[in-house]
């Protein structure tokens, strides 16, 4: 199971209604969050979410309008007492982008650990989470992020059985561990199926439309693109600014076929999204003008 939520939907500055946008994914009492602009930590707090439970922090790029909020961010993280280290992955810069950050936020309870992205693409293990990396079209590097909870076959009890596996082995193999014991190794393949399905999240912002944003949305259980400008004319903006326009957004999920598209990353003078849904559904029907706190719970399919 995968919590996904838009903490703010905005580009650019947060306005009275209209936080910057960051997405939270909570899995396994564990949360991952992408970017964090100016505001973000009031978003979380009126969403209800803890602070403590934020492990790793992926940055897009390193616009103010997705980093300014580190500091506070962080800051607030330590008031609530957390003294695990928070990891912060980003393109190459993270680590000066952190240090310049921990200036205005020196005496953090907790140790404060940068992984800087080295390929076009990269994949990382986030808490039983595979997130993959992919480099996207803006006017500095930027990543996209696609965000993986794998499933494992099921379990055959005959199968376990049948080798002798004693029965104090069956929960630790169904999770994916290797045992051994007295000379005997037992591994997750003698007793599990072929994988199953699992759930997919990808997040793309502040970028042209790219091959590899529909090859990776391919699918997915959710697509969160940004659609920064709705109205028509916005075309050349958009190419000029390398941004995206909402059908542009929707394009890009008719190629990738996933189960529902959410757009965010208003401009600030798109005040009412929902208005120009009409030719954005007429392209790719399952796509919402997300608000901020659009939130969803994905579960696995049923076998």
């Amino acid at each position: 199971m995968l919590d996904v939520s838009l903490l703010g939907t905005g580009g650019m500055m947060p306005l009275p209604r209209r936080h910057i946008t960051s997405l939270m994914v909570r899995c396994g009492g564990n949360e991952l969050l992408i970017d964090c602009g100016e505001g973000t930590q009031t978003a979380l707090r009126e969403k209800g979410w803890s602070f403590k439970p934020v492990n790793t922090i992926c940055l897009t790029h390193f616009h103010a309008d997705h980093i300014a909020g580190l500091p506070g961010f962080f800051l607030t993280m330590g008031n609530a007492d957390r003294t695990e280290p928070v990891t912060v992955i980003g393109p190459k810069g993270v680590s000066r982008i952190i240090a310049a950050v921990r200036v205005i936020a020196p005496e953090l309870p907790f140790e404060v650990r940068t992984v800087e992205i080295e390929e076009n693409e990269q994949a990382f293990e986030v808490d039983g989470l595979l997130v993959t990396a992919f480099k996207v079209k803006h006017t500095l590097p930027c990543y996209a992020y696609e965000i993986v909870l794998k499933r494992t076959g099921r379990f055959d009890a005959d199968r376990a059985k049948a080798q002798g596996i004693p029965l104090k082995f069956w929960s630790r193999l169904q999770k994916g561990e290797t045992i051994i014991d007295g000379g005997i190794t037992y591994t997750p393949d003698m007793v599990l199926g072929e994988e199953r399905k699992g759930l997919k999240v990808v997040y793309a912002t502040d970028t042209r439309p790219t091959d590899d944003i529909a090859r990776h949305a391919k699918d997915a259980d959710l697509f969160i693109c940004e659609g920064m400008y709705g109205e028509p004319g916005m075309d050349e903006k958009a190419k000029k600014r390398k941004h995206m326009t909402m059908q542009e957004a929707a394009r890009l999920a008719r190629a990738a076929e996933p189960k529902e598209l959410w757009l965010t990353h208003y401009s600030p003078s798109l005040v009412r999204p929902e208005s120009y849904m009409d030719s954005v559904r007429a392209i790719f029907k399952r796509s919402i003008a997300a608000r901020d706190g659009q939130e969803a719970t994905l579960l696995f399919e049923e076998d």
